[in-house]
């Protein structure tokens, strides 16, 4: 008799191992950013280049909860409930930064009303490979790690939170350390 082929992704007869699932590994593979320039090379201000990134990062932001909720899942690590921005923000910096870049940042200078923080990156994996142009030939700033900030819009929005982010200091602009600002603007309603 013939063997019939398992069609890929369908399940195998009980108590054999199926060669569709790949398993799962702990292996997170580094963010590739030498292609990027190429990616920008098209704009001719600084703002539309810090605009492209934005919206580059809100594009992988809106995917990153869902793997981040599997990858923890399959991890067995728990994620706590987020009852308020704090929580949110705590997530954010020691979980989401450290499973997606291997990095963690310090959440700190919260407002009196809780409703905006900074998170501040000591190590920033995306600015390894940047060359910015002289100062001189510079009339406004290129934040290349701005694809932070749409991430990190991107992704909470996926969770009913609607922010604003900017980079407010930039290691690759001679400041000692990467500084983000997120400012809730809107709870979402489903």
């Amino acid at each position: 008799r013939k063997k019939r082929k398992t069609p890929l992704g369908s399940s195998s007869p009980a108590g054999s191992s199926s060669p569709s699932l790949i398993p799962p590994s702990s292996y997170t593979p580094k963010l590739d950013t030498s292609g990027w320039p190429l990616l920008l090379r098209d704009y001719s201000s600084p703002s539309e280049v810090n605009a492209q990134l934005d919206r580059l990062g809100h594009s992988i932001g809106v995917r990153l909860v869902d793997e981040f909720l599997s990858k923890a899942d399959l991890l067995n690590v728990n994620v706590p409930a987020c009852t308020n921005l704090r929580d949110t923000a705590e997530v954010l910096a020691k979980m989401g930064f450290r499973m997606f870049l291997g990095v963690t940042c310090d959440v700190a200078n919260f407002s009196a009303d809780g409703n905006s923080f900074s998170l501040y990156l000591y190590e920033n994996p995306l600015a390894i490979f940047v060359e910015l142009p002289p100062e001189e030939e510079r009339d406004e700033r290129i934040l290349y790690s701005n694809v932070y900030c749409g991430v990190i819009r991107g992704a909470l929005e996926q969770v009913n939170l609607r922010v604003e982010c900017r980079f407010v200091r930039d290691v690759l602009h001679g400041e000692e350390v990467n500084e983000i600002r997120v400012e809730l603007k809107e709870v979402l309603m489903d």
